[in-house]
């Protein structure tokens, strides 16, 4: 970045490495959270004018320890002129972790006492790890609002003038002299209600000496936030309680063993699929009963939602991964609320920044499970919310096994011919080069294929277009095979106009146009029959392996080409019902997260 910059762009890292980072005396915050060090780093090296973007996770934002409300204070006192909030899971597949953008201008804070706040609720994509394309963006409206703001501090507009120009409602509409100082790019004929301006002064952020950046915060009646008392974890829950239940049981009872994999973020309870002997057990896993909740505690597992609540367990009694905490209601919770809580954006956003390990296993300490606050709703209205997310959780689960479960099906006609595919295409195998983020050509990978056969548009990789390359340069139609790994036999049709090359990796199949449909054979490898010929044709255990010689042995129906088409455009029609089923699940997710809501408040109201 050299020695100061003018303009920035940038992420932070979202988690600090194995045991922190050591403090260094070039930081003028004394820290070991790699998050708070970069920020740091980068707003101290601004030049006089310099300004910023930066994406940080939402620790950053209302955390209250020394460092981040150091951090804070630094920012509004010198460079912070805005934040905007972004959505948890906008950063999906790769992080779901609540985030932020801080927006520094060195010359417009020191002329401005007031910060704006913003908020994007939808990005124009689906949060889950699809992110689909979704109605309702409001990015762009944030946008034009961001950049009228920022042109009002520009024109020396007074603060009390820019509170009531921008309306703490949202709608930016401003009829007199802010209006005419936006630029006409940024006028917009009807304001999005959804989106929010709020100007905060300075002086009401450092009031209690927090610096807390949550927008939420400081709205109108944000005290009225939560309607329920808020609790710690640890008053209505036991964390990791003893083993009340072993007392005269048999070394040879049997009872539930629960592995990591039994916990997943699709589910809130769980049976366990293992059993195995008490004397197997005792002393070295975690100890749980029916009705506890368990929370993976350790990196990835956690950020990947890993929990669940116990059921149907042999014996009442259940044993799993010493990676678990198990939580346990003292009755004033229902297991769900609890679930629900531990789960909840809030819960994990904070935890992540508070995480400590070494040798590469970073833990959520135990004192910040116990402390952290949740809602504490009479046990009557946790049953409503409870039926309610379920109600809720069922069409999401109906949706997803609709995902996991379809497969086209080509009914056979004993007329058409069973050909191998070594009679009418020869398997090539792809370039092997180093991918950068760089490149004048897309380089294609086994993991650029999606599980439903698409080519990824997400972290594309590139290379240099070379002589040998080009004997691996894709065509319109051509299919690409993944020949190895756990992902063997995934298969893609390339129908992109843009130069790409794939890897060696990956097998390309080139049909005869009077006999195969690229299409036809897309969705044949998609079907039941397709797979099971795979399945039996892998070799390699451990790293599967789906070789050219393996794959000129699979056969393939051809029934001529009008059949092949008529076959094409009724799967693909099936095929567009399923996908709808990918919108219904983000949509039933927002419903959830929109319940909530309603219960938890906004980050920074705790």
């Amino acid at each position: 970045m050299g020695e100061h910059a003018d303009v920035i762009l940038a992420n932070p890292p979202f988690m600090s490495p194995k045991g922190g980072i050591k403090p260094h005396k070039r930081f003028s915050i004394q820290a070991k959270r790699s998050e708070v060090l970069f920020v740091d780093y980068m707003a101290e090296h601004l030049t006089p004018n310099g300004r910023a973007a930066i994406i940080v996770p939402e620790g950053i934002i209302f955390q209250s320890q020394t460092a981040y409300k150091e951090l804070r204070k630094m920012l509004v006192e010198n460079s912070l002129v805005a934040v905007v909030s972004l959505p948890a899971g906008c950063f999906n597949p790769y992080s779901g972790v609540k985030t932020s953008i801080l927006i520094l201008d060195k010359s417009l804070a020191k002329r401005s006492d007031t910060i704006a706040f913003f908020k994007v609720e939808n990005d124009g994509y689906g949060l889950g790890a699809q992110r689909r394309a979704i109605a309702g963006e409001q990015l762009t409206q944030v946008q034009a609002e961001l950049a009228a703001y920022l042109h009002a501090l520009r024109s020396q507009i007074p603060p009390a003038a820019l509170k009531s120009e921008i309306s703490q409602d949202s709608k930016l509409a401003a009829p007199s002299a802010l209006k005419s100082q936006i630029p006409e790019d940024f006028k917009l004929a009807s304001p999005s209600p959804l989106s929010t301006a709020q100007i905060v002064p300075k002086a009401k952020l450092a009031a209690n000496g927090d610096y807390n950046l949550s927008g939420e915060r400081y709205r109108e009646g944000a005290a009225k936030t939560h309607l329920f008392p808020l609790v710690k974890l640890g008053e209505v829950c036991t964390v990791n309680p003893r083993k009340s239940q072993l007392d005269g049981k048999s070394l040879d009872t049997r009872v539930s063993f629960v592995p990591m994999a039994d916990l997943n973020e699709h589910r809130i309870a769980f049976q366990p699929s293992d059993t195995k002997q008490l004397s197997e057990v005792q002393t070295s896993y975690t100890y749980f009963e029916d009705n506890d909740v368990l929370l993976a505690k350790v990196t990835p597992c956690f950020e990947n939602g890993k929990a669940g609540i116990a059921r149907g367990l042999l014996n009442g009694i259940g044993f799993g991964s010493s990676e678990f905490y198990v939580l346990r209601s003292n009755g004033q919770v229902l297991p769900e609320w609890v679930y629900f809580c531990v789960i909840h954006p809030l819960f994990r956003a904070a935890a992540i920044a508070q995480m400590t390990g070494t040798g590469g296993l970073q833990r959520v300490p135990r004192g910040y499970v116990e402390n952290f606050q949740i809602p504490l709703p009479p046990l009557a209205v946790q049953q409503e919310i409870v039926a309610e997310i379920e109600g809720y959780q069922k069409v999401i689960n109906g949706a997803r096994a609709v995902l996991d479960h379809y497969r086209p099906h080509i009914p056979i006609h004993p007329d058409w011919p069973l050909v191998e595919l070594g009679e009418i295409t020869k398997p090539e195998y792809g370039f092997t080069e180093k991918a950068a983020d760089q490149g004048d050509t897309r380089f294609v990978r086994i993991t650029d294929i999606s599980p439903d056969g698409k080519l990824r548009a997400e972290d594309p990789k590139f290379i240099t277009l070379t002589k040998d390359a080009r004997e691996s340069l894709l065509s319109n139609g051509d299919i690409l095979v993944a020949r190895t790994g756990a992902t063997f036999g995934k298969t893609m049709i390339f129908e992109e106009t843009y130069p790409a090359v794939f890897a060696s990796f990956l097998i390309r199949l080139r049909f005869p146009k009077d006999r195969v449909l690229p299409r036809y054979y897309w969705v044949f490898a998609q079907s039941d029959l397709y797979w099971s010929q795979a399945n039996a044709l892998m070799t390699g255990g451990g790293q599967p392996q789906f070789n050219g010689n393996a794959l000129v042995q699979v056969k393939i129906p051809l029934p001529p080409l009008a059949t092949q088409r008529a076959i094409v455009a009724e799967i693909e029609a099936e095929q567009a019902l399923v996908a709808a089923n990918r919108e219904l699940i983000t949509r039933f997710e927002q419903k959830i997260q929109t319940t909530l809501a309603r219960i938890w408040g906004e980050p920074g109201t705790r």
